[in-house]
């Protein structure tokens, strides 16, 4: 098949995923129709592969007795569901349309010597449950060959100085970012910028006045070129002892992608509480398991507003980059060949037993000692190729359980945390997707989809390892194992909806966290394993 053909049917299959799951049909081998009663059309294809865990393969789609076209299934589906559907198929054609570059583009591009790198730039595909994965608003062609990660793209970034008294800092960002730039400007404070965002930057009124008022100068491109990892927005070059996470106005699938005041100050609670011992038993019980830290931020604000000019400092130490993305080991690469994770596991079920125990199993652990929910979907998941060990990364993905609140503010010796303070029962769900469904699902959906496995085998792995790891967590903290022996026994678990989502309209990140995105109860597939 071409290109644009692999790119078509990848999203008419993340569409009919999204669609059976966010409908609640029941897939099996053979046939599927997806009714479309308000035009009298319906969507046809065969289930190639029924997978207990969502990763669903279908054959060609068809529209009556015509081949489908994503963009016109999409506008279908989403008439059925209703909601803001025309973004939805703009977006859609988007995406359609730079997935069939990123396929066509790395059907002859060479694997970066790298692995750290090459696993953050596979996700071709992206998202394998949304109908828009590679939609990137406001982008223009000639950007995206510079920016995609998909594209093997690297830059320089762009250099602003600032006056001091325009800029918030902490964590020795200021020096630091004057040690990258490799020049000095007298009573100035540099604060790098990515290129896109510095471009829109100067078109924005606050931004303009700073400018025009001589607090702040742009100093455009130099020096190294940096890597988009797999969030676009976070910069990485080998050797350097840190990452940059840098805003970036564009919005990438359902949200636009600026850091918040909050989240610049969230990931130095989290170092500090994990630096003075806030997680002492989780980090003496599974020392293979870490969480990354943001251990420094400096940004361009006003009366404590954050403008869209900042940067928070990721740590970089020592074995880090000897990990990979969780979401680029399972990613598939039409007309390309399998999934990485298949090429470096010789046996699927050893592998999710240790995959377990060494990183799921520690989050879990970390949540019932401390109350700290890790968002911890593939992208932000980091393990070794052999599964003996990983790590947690994201500034943002920090959820606290409000029954742990007085215990982390007593420990803090403050009065307010800037982690993501919910009721218990929403950190539960949330963390039942992200670490349950989008994460430890996936390798497993992985190999059941590329047939060297049977996944309810697998899922009897991952469940037989839960089972072993109760004891520990009970003693965690109280309750410690509520999360768990939920997984293990309640007939539905709660899922989000992607294409809901989508047609909402919501923005992920600027949406209260009770309603942060659409939803549903779906049936719980580790009761498949029995």
């Amino acid at each position: 098949m071409s290109t644009r053909t692999d790119a078509e049917h990848a999203h008419l299959e993340a569409l009919l995923r999204a669609w059976v799951r966010e409908t609640n049909t029941a897939v099996s081998p053979g046939p599927l129709t997806v009714p479309l009663p308000s035009t009298g059309l319906a969507l046809h294809t065969e289930v190639r592969h029924a997978s207990a865990t969502g990763w669903h393969t279908f054959g060609p789609v068809t529209i009556g007795t015509l081949p489908a076209d994503p963009v016109l299934a999409v506008a279908l589906v989403a008439q059925e569901l209703g909601g803001e559907t025309a973004d939805l198929v703009e977006r859609t054609a988007e995406s359609v349309r730079r997935v069939a570059g990123f396929l066509e583009h790395r059907g002859h591009s060479p694997t970066p010597a790298d692995g750290f790198l090459d696993a953050e730039q596979s996700l071709l595909l992206g998202h394998l449950h949304h109908p828009a994965p590679k939609s990137r608003d406001g982008i223009s062609d000639r950007d995206n060959a510079r920016f995609a990660p998909e594209l093997r793209g690297s830059f320089p970034l762009h250099w602003f100085a600032a006056d001091p008294s325009v800029v918030s800092h902490a964590g020795g960002a200021d020096v630091l970012m004057q040690e990258l730039a490799g020049r000095h400007v007298d009573g100035k404070l540099l604060i790098p910028a990515h290129p896109w965002q510095a471009h829109d930057l100067v078109q924005r009124p606050r931004i303009r006045s700073l400018l025009e008022h001589g607090l702040l100068e742009s100093l455009g491109e130099f020096g190294p070129e940096w890597f988009p990892t797999s969030s676009l927005r976070t910069v990485y070059r080998p050797g350097a002892p840190v990452m940059l996470k840098l805003s970036l106005g564009l919005r990438i699938t359902n949200s636009r992608r600026e850091s918040t005041a909050t989240e610049l100050r969230r990931g130095m609670e989290i170092k500090q509480l994990l630096d003075t011992g806030y997680a002492a038993e989780t980090v003496l019980a599974h020392p293979e398991f870490t969480v990354v830290r943001d251990p420094s931020w400096i940004a361009v604000d006003e009366h404590g507003d954050v403008t869209g000019l900042d940067v928070a400092v990721r740590d970089v130490p020592p074995g880090l980059t000897d990990l990979r993305c969780l979401a680029g080991l399972v990613a598939p690469r039409p007309g390309i060949g399998p999934s990485k994770l298949i090429s470096v596991v010789p046996d699927p079920a050893a592998w999710v037993a240790s995959y377990t125990d060494h990183v799921l199993v520690p989050m879990l652990k970390l949540y019932a000692e401390t109350g700290i929910g890790l968002e911890g979907h593939q992208q932000n998941t980091l393990v070794r190729e052999d599964a003996s060990g990983g790590a947690y990364r994201d500034n943002q993905g920090y959820y606290l359980a409000s029954s742990y609140l007085p215990k982390l503010l007593d420990h803090l010796g403050a009065e307010h945390s800037r982690l993501a303070v919910v009721d218990d029962a929403i950190v539960d769900d949330r963390l039942t997707y992200y670490l349950l469904r989008n994460q430890a699902l996936a390798p497993i959906g992985c190999f059941g989809a590329h047939g060297v496995a049977d996944e309810r085998e697998l899922l009897g792995v991952l469940a037989g390892r839960l089972e072993e790891a109760l004891p520990a967590l009970a003693k965690a903290g109280p309750d410690g194992d509520r999360l768990a022996r939920r997984w293990l026994t309640a007939p539905t678990l709660p899922c989000k909806g992607n294409l809901l989502t989508r047609l909402q309209g919501i923005d992920e990140v600027l949406a209260p966290l009770d309603a942060q995105s659409v939803y549903l109860d779906t049936p719980n597939p580790l009761l498949e394993a029995k």
